[in-house]
């Protein structure tokens, strides 16, 4: 995928500027090796976890990894789409297919304490895998429904419903209903 690429390049970039090799960034971050070295060869981008890991480690937001050029006025995303969407794994590992589309409705929004992104989520079953870091989550389901496993608890939230919640406590959201989903998500993470 061309914008995994661009992803790739990008991470890779923020590593060198920061005079860090790939293991440094790896025991840093706590995020696996073969996960980083997976994420600079274009092959995936995992779930937001280990990329909120690796910022803090890198000491830049969780945006910078998503952002194209900074503007210095408001955004504007018309219709919930972006020219451009990021392919994400709902797993920290690369073992698992990609199945949530992200489009970041902040993308080159210059010192920015949020990241706003409509997400499109594929259905898919099997063993959910719980995640968690620093700062909170704002979901609001815009189609479809989602479950939230959040700690011992479970949420569904149906179009129309929202949730918020503090993304320290381990966590996984997923489509269900056997139908893809869409979902407004704001994020804050803390650097």
């Amino acid at each position: 995928m061309e914008k995994n690429e661009e992803f790739a390049s990008k991470m890779k970039s923020i590593r060198e500027r920061q005079d860090m090799t790939i293991e440094e960034l790896s025991e840093a971050s706590g995020v696996k090796l073969e996960v980083l070295k997976a994420m600079e060869n274009g092959e995936v981008i995992p779930s937001l976890t280990p990329l909120t890991k690796m910022a803090r480690a890198l000491g830049v937001r969780l945006g910078t990894f998503l952002d194209d050029t900074p503007q210095i006025g408001p955004v504007v995303t018309r219709g919930g789409k972006t020219d451009h969407a990021l392919y994400f794994s709902g797993r920290e590992d690369v073992t698992n297919a990609t199945n949530l589309e992200y489009h970041s409705l902040g993308a080159g929004k210059i010192d920015r304490n949020i990241d706003p992104f409509i997400i499109e989520i594929e259905y898919e079953e099997g063993e959910k895998e719980l995640s968690s870091h620093e700062g909170e989550e704002f979901i609001y389901v815009l189609e479809g429904e989602i479950e939230v496993i959040y700690g011992k608890d479970t949420f569904v939230i149906n179009e129309g419903d929202t949730i918020f919640y503090d993304s320290v406590v381990p966590h996984h959201l997923h489509a269900t209903g056997k139908k893809n989903s869409k979902i407004l998500a704001v994020l804050y993470t803390p650097y």
